[in-house]
């Protein structure tokens, strides 16, 4: 199911101004997904087979979490590495565990250039580390500030991680903002998403796990201002229900620019 956000006017005036709206419209497709240590859901460690998941995205900004990029000599084993050379895009680390072969956690891939980076410890007591990655990226010329993260599996740190993201996303006025990530929260009306929703805006939860049968919607996406998402949808092909056990999810994300413009033109 694709949910289409916003509406179109029923006025004369309003349907003239919305067709002109969309006319000077660029839009730029991102997608949220956690690989699950690219461990499929029949148990197999396949690296390429989420490489090939990403491909079917056709994204140019993607948030991936669960990223084991540990290198033990074989090619695909330093999966962020491996899946960003496989697909194309750059990467951007956001490690939330670093070991003396690599690291764990959270990673960007893009196909439009980075202007800044920057990591976000958003670890709880003696829960797992968890964190964000965040990159102010050049979009159609315009700046776009995407964040990434993946939050922990209790209520209390998940509140306290939520808290502490949007204090960190409040700090800095940005014309278009996306957060992208595994919030790994059961329950629509919890506080944490309440607030997500209150400084975000609300946008349509999709179902993405278990990815065979999805019940709970655990991965995704924030566009702030809403008006600049303009449709989200479960990517279900048959490879992604079974290379994870979440599914991705993908939305289209518009800019008001009236040329064309190419990722690294």
């Amino acid at each position: 199911m694709v949910f289409q956000v916003g509406r179109i006017q029923d006025t004369p005036l309003g349907v003239g101004a919305a067709l002109l709206s969309e006319v000077c419209l660029k839009t730029f497709t991102v997608a949220t997904y956690n690989v699950h240590k690219c461990v499929g859901v029949d148990r197999r460690l396949d690296p390429a087979r989420v490489g090939r998941v990403i491909d079917e995205l056709k994204a140019d900004v993607i948030g991936l979490q669960e990223l084991d990029n540990r290198s033990s000599g074989s090619l695909q084993s330093a999966q962020m590495e491996y899946l960003a050379g496989q697909t194309g895009y750059e990467a951007i680390p956001g490690p939330t565990i670093k070991y003396s072969n690599g690291h764990y956690g959270n990673a960007l891939f893009t196909r439009w250039p980075v202007v800044e980076t920057r990591e976000i410890d958003l670890s709880f007591s003696q829960r797992e580390p968890r964190g964000a990655v965040e990159a102010l990226l050049k979009v159609h010329d315009e700046e776009v500030r995407v964040m990434v993260t993946h939050l922990g599996l209790t209520v209390y740190e998940r509140w306290y991680q939520i808290a502490r993201l949007t204090n960190v996303i409040m700090e800095r006025a940005s014309p278009l903002f996306i957060l992208l990530g595994d919030i790994n929260e059961w329950f629509p009306t919890a506080r944490g998403q309440k607030r997500l929703h209150r400084i975000l805006g609300k946008t349509p939860a999709t179902r993405t796990f278990p990815s065979r049968l999805p019940l709970l919607s655990l991965d995704r996406i924030w566009v702030k201002p809403v008006e600049a998402l303009k449709s989200i949808r479960v990517h279900k092909s048959k490879l992604a229900r079974v290379a994870s056990d979440h599914l991705p999810v993908v939305a289209v994300v518009a800019l008001q620019r009236s040329e064309h413009v190419s990722p690294r033109d």
